[in-house]
C-alpha cells in the first residue's frame, strides 16, 4: 500500500511466508510447553523468520536492516513483561497488545486453553478493520503519499485516455499546440558546448554527437515538410500530454518529473556545466545536477587517497550536515520519512503535511576505514529518485551519515532516506 516507504526494493512477499513462519512459531513454541522450557528460543526464531524466510527474499542491506529491527522490536521476552506492558502500536484511538488471560466470572471455570482463545477472539473483534501508517512505524504523512500517488496514477491514465485529436487548450488543434510547446522549448534549450573548449580545458578524447529526436524536424513534420515517422508521433504525443519521451529517458539522469518541470531541471544543469567550465569546480556541487553522481564521490576519493598515500580499498566516505583534509560540499539532497533540525543539526520526525524536505548543504570528507569512529550517527542510504534503487542496485548513489537523538530503529521504520530529485 506505502510502496517503497520502508523498502528500497519491492518484494513478493505472500501469504504461505506468512503461514511458514506461523508454523515456525508454532513448533518451536509447543516444543518449549512440551519441554517445560521457560525460555523461548527469540534467536532461532529471528534467524529463522527475519533471515531465511524474509531475508532470504531481501537483497538490499537497507532492507535486511529493516528486517532485523522488526525482529528485535517485535521478538523478546519483553513483549510478556507483567510490570511494563508492552503495546506494538499505542494511541489514545487503538492500542495493540498482547491480551492477558484475566477474565471475568462468566468465563471462571472454562480450560485455560478456552479461556485465551476467546479473549483473543474478543479482542481481535473489537481492532478497526482499517490500519493507520503508526501500526507500521510510518508517520501519518505516508498515507497523503499514497493518495497523491495514487491520485498521480489515475490522472496519468486519464490523459493517456484523452482524445488525440480536436481542440487543446485556447482553442487550438493538437498541431498548433504541439508546434507551440515545442517552440517554445527551443527558445529555452541553450546552445551547444563547444566540445573543443571543453576537452582542451579537462582532457580526454573527441566525442560523436548522439542523435536524439529533433524538435525542429517535429515542427517541420507538422508543417507538412517532412513525413510522419513512428518517432516524431511518439514526440508528439509526449508534448501533447505534457510527459518526457521514452527516448529522451533513455539519455538523462534517472528522474519522475514531467516535461515542464525537466526543463526547469535542465536548465539549471546546463547553468551548472557552464560555470565549471567557464570558471571551475563549484565550491558546493549541486549533486542532483550530476549525470553520474556517484563517479563524482568516487573521484573524491581517488584524489584523496593519492594525495596521501592511503589504499583505495580501504578508505571510505563519511558526511556531515553543516551550517581538513580534502572534502567537498554538495547540496540537491532531500529528506524523505523525517525531517532536519537545523538548530541542533539532527533528524526530526516529520511535520504535518511535509513529505520530503531539502536538506542544508552537505560535507563529504574522505577518511580511512579504520580511523572512522562515529557516534549517534546512522546510515541513511542516497537515492536518484523516489522509486529508490531496482533489484540490480540501480539508483543506489551512496550512504551517508545523519546525527540522531532517537534509536536507530525509530528511523529504520519511518522508512527514511535521502533523494537527488523531487518528482
Amino acid at each position: 500500500k506505502y510502496d517503497k516507504i520502508g523498502w528500497n526494493v519491492s518484494y513478493d512477499f505472500n501469504e504461505s511466508d506468512f503461514r511458514v513462519c506461523m508454523q515456525i512459531l508454532d513448533t518451536y513454541l509447543t516444543k518449549a510447553i512440551a519441554n517445560n522450557d521457560t525460555r523461548i528460543p527469540w534467536g532461532s526464531l529471528k534467524y529463522l523468520i527475519g533471515e531465511v524466510m524474509y531475508g532470504g527474499q531481501a537483497i538490499d542491506n537497507f532492507d535486511r536492516r529493516v528486517l532485523r529491527t522488526y525482529m528485535n522490536e517485535y521478538m523478546g521476552d519483553f513483549i510478556f513483561d507483567t510490570f511494563q506492558p508492552f503495546y506494538f502500536h499505542h494511541s489514545p484511538d487503538v492500542s495493540y497488545y498482547i491480551p492477558t488471560t484475566q477474565v471475568d466470572a462468566q468465563q471462571q471455570g472454562l480450560p485455560m486453553k478456552e479461556m485465551c482463545l476467546g479473549i483473543s477472539r474478543q479482542y481481535i473483534e473489537s481492532l478497526p478493520l482499517t490500519n493507520t501508517p503508526e501500526i507500521f512505524g510510518f508517520h501519518p504523512n505516508a498515507e497523503i503519499g499514497y493518495y497523491t500517488k495514487s491520485a498521480r496514477d489515475i490522472w496519468e491514465q486519464l490523459i493517456e485516455l484523452q482524445l488525440q485529436s480536436g481542440e487543446a487548450t485556447g482553442g487550438m488543434n493538437r498541431d498548433e499546440y504541439i508546434d507551440s510547446t515545442a517552440a517554445d522549448i527551443l527558445k529555452r534549450v541553450p546552445p551547444q558546448y563547444d566540445t573543443d573548449k571543453v576537452w582542451k580545458t579537462f582532457g580526454g578524447e573527441s566525442i560523436s554527437p548522439t542523435s536524439v529526436v529533433s524538435l525542429t524536424t517535429l515542427r517541420r513534420v507538422l508543417k507538412g515538410e517532412v513525413g510522419m515517422s513512428n518517432e516524431m508521433d511518439d514526440l508528439a504525443r509526449a508534448l501533447y500530454n505534457g510527459q518526457l519521451l521514452p527516448m529522451w529517458k533513455k539519455l538523462i539522469p534517472a528522474t519522475k518529473k514531467n516535461l515542464a518541470t525537466w526543463v526547469d531541471h535542465f536548465l539549471r544543469r546546463n547553468q551548472l556545466y557552464n560555470g565549471w567550465v567557464n570558471e571551475g569546480e563549484p565550491n558546493i556541487m549541486w549533486l542532483s545536477g550530476l549525470h553520474i553522481p556517484e563517479s563524482y564521490l568516487t573521484a573524491l576519493v581517488q584524489v584523496t587517497c593519492r594525495k596521501n598515500g592511503w589504499p583505495l580499498d580501504k578508505s571510505t566516505l563519511y558526511t556531515q550536515v553543516t551550517e581538513s583534509g580534502r572534502c567537498c560540499f554538495i547540496t540537491g539532497l532531500y529528506l524523505e520519512g523525517a525531517s532536519w533540525d537545523v538548530q541542533k543539526c539532527c533528524l526530526l520526525r516529520q511535520r504535518p503535511k511535509e513529505l520530503i524536505q531539502e536538506l542544508p548543504v552537505m560535507k563529504v570528507i574522505p577518511i580511512e576505514s579504520h580511523k572512522l569512529k562515529l557516534q549517534n550517527t546512522l546510515r541513511c542510504p542516497v537515492y536518484v529518485t523516489s522509486d529508490r534503487r531496482n533489484a540490480m542496485g540501480v539508483g543506489l548513489v551512496f550512504e551517508s551519515d545523519l546525527s540522531t537523538t532517537e534509536h536507530s530503529s525509530y528511523w529504520v521504520l519511518q522508512g527514511f532516506c535521502l533523494i537527488l530529485n523531487t518528482d
